[in-house]
């Protein structure tokens, strides 16, 4: 395996002015050595994980970084920047920019190797050697560690992490201290200059050993125990800003005194912390951007909870922080662990966002259960004619060599499925909510929602409240021996009540009016309300191809199966149609004018041929994510046509899903088959047209690298 970085991959007169720039002059190298397959594509990833996260530390540090599938082995490329590149850090732009690539499937060993490195940039030695470089194949080596950045460094023990390096020399009168990080913390706390951003905060005085501990000791007493703090940094990829925080908290703590022991929980995988050690801990910090794994380990315990970003520039602030909550007696709230769609969620992330995520956990459960009984119940009346609904029950009635009982075989087994709909909706909104215990009231509500004929709208209603009651529950103090209720009899019973009470007799009956309102207004649908109705569920679907939108315009589709009539199937068919259009359109666009797109593009495009045609609207999210301002609208344009044209020739469905593959079962196959080709053709034409309306470094072979150094847009 290559060598992480060589002299080629060093740039000392990196001449960019934005950071899209500098990213591209640095993957043209790594392009030239080898280590990245597609240009466009790896700029793309880059310019995906800035926008979750600008990359600009304190001290004059860009660091962008990625795992990417375009990436042949861990890389990486160093640029030192005279005029300075704006990365969005406090204190101004960046001189010193390492872009750091990773391979999709990662590399344990080179992912240490990177780790080391987000240490290192914490040494002003080192970055003070990167400065003065005057030679790549130096400044390779400094990367490298090949060479010291000044005198060499002594020995370490295993407990000292190999980034540190050496430090100044301890203030007078202090004890002898190895020249470490840690020698380095002790006169920074007795008085010399702090380490970029760590300001100590008024009122605490960090000596790593006071005059009273030093004469204690001298006179045979033992030292008093440190203040013990376990630490947890994580961030989106896990690769830089997650050491480097853990650097920052160590060396503070060395500064206070503390013992600071951290866990990283990066790309490489993570190693939990002792669970005796968590025990003894006094307090804890948590600098992340991403939910900590198993949190729950630190219930119970001062906490203070921040970004990633403050676990680096802040870190003597936060220790400040937990010692105060430490004296004040303030703990965390009882350990409980997150709920599975809170799990990836992004601190500051508001109710909206949330919402938004309940909802999906309930509609992805739900969908299985949409499929498996949609197409049973579609192909049961292929089988066996529309009245196959008056069968009687097979378990009374069964002829083995009878079509008509192996439809209603079919039939039955698909009503079964399809009546845990709105259950499995609102229990697992609720498990979004509130994890497992909101499982019990989220299916009695959901249930209850059936009863009332409250529908998909009361499931809705129902998932919500159930999370929200057992959130509440949760929320009180209850004494220790009565714990180990809660979740097996206290929360299920107390919350079922609760729900049921309001289901039946506040919400249920205002939903089911709504519903059936609702229901009467689509069965009477005619003319021009229905083609209006059909183009904006079209552009629904293909507003974000398979997000939050389109599901609930899926979703509302598939609630009117539960109770057919002639509307609730056109509209299941104009749904179905218009989410084909999307992959559909990009296929044929790659297809058609396949010098427009990069190379992994005209790949995706013959995949999204059968996703297209199996409805998977999924398939055109690589197209739009590498260039949403032309994509998405062409893709929009084209299923509000499919949506209205399938309206207005009046197609039915009943099948929730199967794409073309289903054709059979649809009311006006022909027609339906010519909406959707219409919407195709115009997303198709637009997509070709906005593509080509490009400045000119689309006449370029469409894997070649833009020649004018700028920007991150993929090539054309």
């Amino acid at each position: 395996m290559s060598e992480l970085i060589t002299a080629e991959l060093v740039d000392l007169d990196l001449s960019a002015e934005t950071k899209d720039a500098a990213a591209r002059a640095l993957a043209e190298r790594m392009v030239a050595a080898g280590r990245v397959t597609d240009l466009a594509g790896f700029l793309a990833d880059v310019a995906a994980r800035e926008a979750q996260m600008p990359t600009g530390l304190d001290g004059g540090i860009g660091i962008p970084h990625c795992r990417s599938t375009h990436v042949t082995e861990p890389t990486l490329a160093f640029g030192r920047s005279a005029a300075g590149i704006d990365f969005g850090a406090p204190d101004g732009p960046a001189d010193l920019i390492f872009l750091i690539a990773a391979p999709a499937g990662g590399d344990a060993d080179h992912l240490s190797i990177l780790s080391t490195l987000a240490r290192q940039l914490m040494d002003e030695t080192f970055t003070g050697a990167l400065r003065s470089a005057t030679a790549p194949e130096r400044t390779a080596a400094l990367i490298r560690r090949d060479e010291a950045p000044g005198e060499p460094a002594p020995e370490r023990t295993a407990a000292e992490p190999a980034a540190e390096t050496a430090g100044t020399a301890p203030a007078a009168g202090a004890p002898a201290a190895p020249a470490t990080a840690a020698g380095a913390a002790t006169a920074e706390a007795d008085g010399e200059a702090l380490a970029p951003g760590e300001a100590l905060v008024p009122g605490e005085a960090p000596a790593p050993q006071s005059a009273a501990e030093t004469s204690g000791e001298s006179a045979g007493q033992p030292a008093p125990t440190p203040f013990r703090i376990v630490a947890v940094t994580s961030c989106p990829t896990g690769i830089a800003h997650t050491y480097m925080a853990a650097e920052s908290l160590e060396k503070a703590g060395k500064a206070a005194g503390v013992e600071v022991a951290v866990e990283t929980q990066g790309s490489a995988g993570f190693q939990r912390l002792d669970p005796q050690l968590v025990a003894d801990a006094d307090g804890v910090i948590f600098a992340h951007d991403v939910e900590v794994r198993d949190k729950e380990r630190f219930a119970g315990k001062p906490t203070v909870d921040v970004g990633v970003k403050a676990g680096i520039g802040r870190a003597a602030e936060l220790i400040a922080e937990v010692r105060r909550k430490a004296a004040h007696g303030e703990v965390s709230a009882p350990a409980r662990a997150a709920a599975p769609m809170d799990k990836d969620a992004e601190p500051g992330d508001g109710f909206a966002t949330r919402l938004r995520k309940w909802l999906m956990t309930g509609v992805s459960y739900m969908v299985p259960f949409v499929a498996a009984g949609g197409l049973l119940i579609a192909l049961a009346f292929a089988i066996g004619g529309y009245t196959i609904n008056k069968a009687p029950s097979v378990a009374d009635h069964f002829l083995w060599t009878e079509s008509t009982s192996w439809a209603a075989l079919l039939f039955q087994i698909g009503g079964v499925a399809f009546g845990f709909l709105v259950p499995v909706l609102a229990g697992f909104i609720a498990y979004g909510m509130a994890d497992r215990p909101g499982l019990v009231p989220g299916f009695v509500g959901g249930a209850i929602a059936l009863t009332v004929n409250a529908g998909f709208l009361g499931g809705l209603i129902a998932g919500l409240l159930a999370g929200a009651v057992v959130t509440a529950i949760q929320r009180v103090r209850i004494p220790a021996p009565l714990r180990g209720m809660m979740p097996v009899v206290v929360i299920p019973l107390l919350s079922s009540v609760v729900v049921g009470f309001l289901m039946f007799l506040v919400v249920g009956k205002p939903i089911a009016a709504l519903q059936k309102g609702l229901t009467d207004w689509l069965s009477g649908l005619t003319g021009a309300n229905a083609v209006i109705l059909g183009a904006l569920l079209g552009l629904m679907m293909c507003f974000d191809l398979g997000g939050p939108l389109n599901k609930v315009a899926y979703a509302f589709a598939v609630g009117g199966l539960a109770n057919p009539n002639a509307g609730s199937l056109k509209v299941m068919a104009a749904v179905m149609a218009a989410g084909m259009v999307p992959p559909l359109a990009m296929a044929l666009a790659t297809t058609v004018r396949g010098r427009l797109f990069t190379k992994a593009e005209r790949e995706n495009g013959k995949a999204a041929w059968v996703l297209g045609a199996s409805f998977i609207t999924e398939g055109a999210i690589p197209f739009a994510a590498a260039d949403p301002l032309r994509v998405i609208p062409s893709a929009m344009a084209g299923g509000a046509v499919t949506g209205a044209l399938s309206m207005a020739f009046g197609c039915t469905l009943r099948a929730p899903h199967g794409g073309i593959f289903v054709v059979p079962l649809i009311g006006q196959p022909l027609l339906y088959l010519l909406a959707i080709a219409a919407g195709t053709g115009v997303s198709t034409a637009l997509v070709i047209l906005l593509k080509g309306l490009r400045k000119r470094p689309h006449t370029r072979p469409a894997d070649s690298p833009a020649p004018d150094g700028t920007g991150v847009t993929v090539a054309a």
